[in-house]
């Protein structure tokens, strides 16, 4: 099971290319050292199971959280690719995909979000993200947030399964932004209605997770 990880939020102008680097150190390349341990130990078994923390923004990038989706796409990407090798040894990947999980990781992204320096972007943005994208985290973090223990239980039913699958979100609320993305090979759509949830009708999102 390969669940390290760190997150980021904020405007990219604000984030150092280092800070970059070591997110991705953690959240892909730690997936790749450790894949690149165990597999082929299960390839000459002819059998194993390696079971993956990615997040729902593996699947759809989140504004204000570049660096972190791509960090979960590489992820992504990389198993999507191994997963037919795999299957070849009989050796099973699964992606488990939790939305917003309420432990101290989120609680500390937060926290070090709201005492961060944005001058380093224009005071629009900074609005956008301090003003905006901060406060409906909270609710939706209060609205649709799972806890741990909940994502454990998700990850030991994907480990007992007699097939695992390759992919499992665990939390039906984000069903249907995974749904937009695939009904719209052009990203129009998914795009135009994330667009109106944060800059038209964010009042109505947030009485909405209320």
């Amino acid at each position: 099971v390969s669940n390290a990880g760190v997150g980021m939020a904020g405007p990219l102008e604000c984030q150092s290319l280092a800070a970059m680097q070591s997110l991705m150190d953690t959240n892909f390349f730690g997936l790749v050292r450790l894949v690149k341990e165990v597999l082929p130990d299960m390839k000459r078994r002819r059998g194993g199971h390696i079971v993956v923390i990615s997040s729902i923004m593996g699947l759809q990038g989140i504004v204000f959280n570049d660096i972190y989706s791509a960090s979960k796409f590489a992820v992504e990407g990389f198993c999507e690719s191994l997963v037919v090798q795999a299957l070849r040894f009989n050796v099973a990947i699964s992606l488990v995909e939790p939305g917003p999980v309420m432990t101290e990781f989120e609680t500390k992204l937060y926290e070090e979000a709201e005492r961060a320096d944005y001058s380093r972007t224009d005071p629009e943005t900074a609005e956008i993200f301090t003003k905006l994208y901060l406060r409906n985290s909270r609710d939706v973090f209060t609205s649709l947030g799972q806890t741990p223990e909940d994502i454990a239980e998700h990850t030991l039913r994907v480990i007992e399964a007699a097939r695992p699958p390759f992919r499992h979100q665990t939390n039906v609320a984000y069903t249907p932004m995974a749904a937009l993305k695939h009904a719209d090979p052009s990203g129009a759509l998914i795009t135009a209605a994330f667009y109106k949830l944060v800059f038209k009708y964010d009042a109505v999102l947030r009485f909405g997770l209320r």
